[in-house]
């Protein structure tokens, strides 16, 4: 059940923006093996007087942020992070460079899920460890 946040600076057409989200979707299936249906995503604009970065990026840049279970190997994260990047040049293309990537991995119990229950109390339907 992961949960994304991606922000990035305003004015990016609907089919730029439907291609980020698809895209790093896309990235958690291949790497961290999800189920299809599992999508929760953010996508946050902001005007550049409110997003300040390096002179070294473009106006692509990317910040995504990945809260998920907890579990998966250092294998799986360097995929993941890998696998985004490339996704995300080929279409909508951003530079590598230009993207950040952060996860966050709160233990199963700091989740409450399905009526408020702990995460480590139910069972979530796939594998976790990949």
């Amino acid at each position: 059940m992961p949960l994304v946040r991606i922000e990035i600076r305003a004015g990016k057409s609907k089919e730029y923006k439907k291609a980020v989200l698809d895209g790093v979707h896309q990235a958690l299936l291949q790497s961290i093996k999800i189920p299809d249906y599992d999508r929760t995503q953010r996508l946050y604009e902001l005007d550049a007087d409110c997003f300040e970065a390096p002179s070294n990026r473009t106006d692509n840049i990317t910040i995504i942020e990945i809260t998920m279970y907890k579990g998966r190997s250092i294998e799986a994260k360097k995929k993941l992070f890998k696998t985004i990047v490339d996704i995300l040049a080929e279409k909508p293309g951003i530079r590598g460079d230009d993207i950040t990537i952060v996860l966050h991995e709160p233990p199963l119990e700091n989740w409450g899920i399905r009526g408020g229950k702990p995460a480590n109390e139910v069972d979530i339907g796939f594998k976790i460890e990949v």
